[in-house]
């Protein structure tokens, strides 16, 4: 319930910052893409010391934590428009303390999972998440574009807030023992206080272990390309090819509805065939749609390409990403589950950044359509990373 309360208003504020920045401050594009990237970036850094902080601690409370300062930092944005001192300042502020929130609760989260349920009861749970988020991507744009046309451009972010005070309400009511208080193994007695050398000992994990490396590997830079491409594939849309707005929203939320189908394919698939073998499968057809984009073109057949496309991207991330979480955590001591999941989230967004503007310079040399083709063409190396042991 928690999390599909959050999931619920995370999407319905999808693109809320950019469009109140956009509408509201009238800011131009330069400005716009400094708010994306300063919130992931920035975000990721101050979320850093929060990853050892959190593996000391009960997780549970961490998570609630988080959902009351996201919820605090976002009911920032509508006060200071309804006083009329709303800046584009703040909003890069709120950006980042919510990105670096959001980074915290994950890696809580998924220690808190581990701990909370048997391990073969892991990729019923990661399933379900999967088949929540895709079932609120569908919805929530559509939504919230309609909620902000009707009722202002600051709604979806109240709304926003309101689903992360749901989400922590939801987990104060979960019931059962109470959660022990984490400790190293090599201290039992004395204080919590993280080590300077915890602030690394996430990717030192990761990196050391021939499991998770490529995995790491692969996901973050899959992620990172794929992300890369969003604002390009916009421009090619909305300016060249001359799409409306609603024909775009269309093209990349029906497909979702592949995520849904995917999500619930995945554990029947993996009973059938094992876990690295679908892992392997669908980390690589996942790979294969994006250079498909470089065929965008204008008109019904554009239109119906892109929908192709993302379906077959969407579809393949459904029965993926279940998969590898719950790889991930069962191949994650749960001592470590907290700091290995905070680093792979921070480097994750860093990535992401990082090759959002490296895009954005290479399209600005060539053209936004040989761009995305060149992360097209790369993105189908990666399946070179996936682990091929272990199951």
């Amino acid at each position: 319930m928690s999390y599909a309360a959050s999931l619920a208003g995370t999407w319905l504020a999808f693109d809320s910052f950019p469009l109140i920045a956009v509408l509201v401050l009238q800011v131009g594009p330069a400005q716009v893409s400094l708010l994306a990237a300063a919130g992931l970036a920035v975000g990721a850094v101050v979320a850093v010391p929060l990853g050892p902080w959190v593996e000391f601690r009960r997780k549970r409370p961490v998570m609630v934590a988080m959902d009351l300062v996201r919820c605090g930092a976002l009911l920032t944005v509508p006060a200071a428009y309804a006083l009329g001192v709303l800046s584009f300042g703040q909003l890069v502020v709120v950006a980042v303390v919510v990105a670096a929130a959001d980074i915290t609760f994950t890696s809580a989260s998924g220690a808190y999972l581990k701990g909370l349920l048997p391990p073969s009861q892991l990729l019923v749970a990661n399933g379900r998440f999967e088949s929540t988020m895709w079932t609120a991507s569908v919805l929530g744009p559509p939504l919230g574009g309609a909620a902000i046309g009707l009722l202002g451009p600051v709604t979806t972010v109240v709304a926003n807030a309101v689903s992360f005070l749901l989400s922590a309400a939801g987990l104060r009511a979960i019931g059962g023992q109470r959660e022990a208080l984490p400790v190293r193994e090599e201290v039992r007695a004395g204080g919590l206080r993280p080590r300077a050398g915890d602030l690394v000992d996430g990717w030192r994990f990761i990196l050391a272990d021939a499991v998770l490396r490529p995995l790491f590997l692969n996901t973050v830079l899959v992620s990172g390309l794929i992300m890369a491409t969003a604002p390009l594939v916009a421009v090619l849309m909305l300016g060249r090819f001359g799409f409306a707005p609603w024909q775009y929203a269309l093209a990349f939320a029906v497909p979702c509805v592949g995520g849904l189908v995917g999500s619930r394919l995945s554990r029947p698939l993996v009973a059938r065939y094992g876990q690295r073998r679908i892992m392997l499968t669908f980390g690589t057809l996942r790979v294969c749609w994006p250079v498909g984009m470089v065929f965008v073109h204008g008109g019904t057949t554009g239109l119906v390409l892109v929908m192709v496309v993302q379906f077959g991207l969407i579809t393949s991330m459904g029965v993926f990403n279940p998969v590898y979480a719950t790889y991930r955590l069962q191949h994650t001591p749960a001592d470590r589950v907290a700091r290995t999941l905070s680093a792979w989230s921070v480097s994750s967004k860093l990535t992401v950044a990082a090759l959002t503007a490296l895009w954005g310079l290479l399209a600005a040399l060539t053209t936004p359509l040989a761009a995305v083709g060149a992360a097209g063409v790369l993105i189908l190396t990666t399946p070179l990373l996936l682990p091929r042991t272990g199951d």
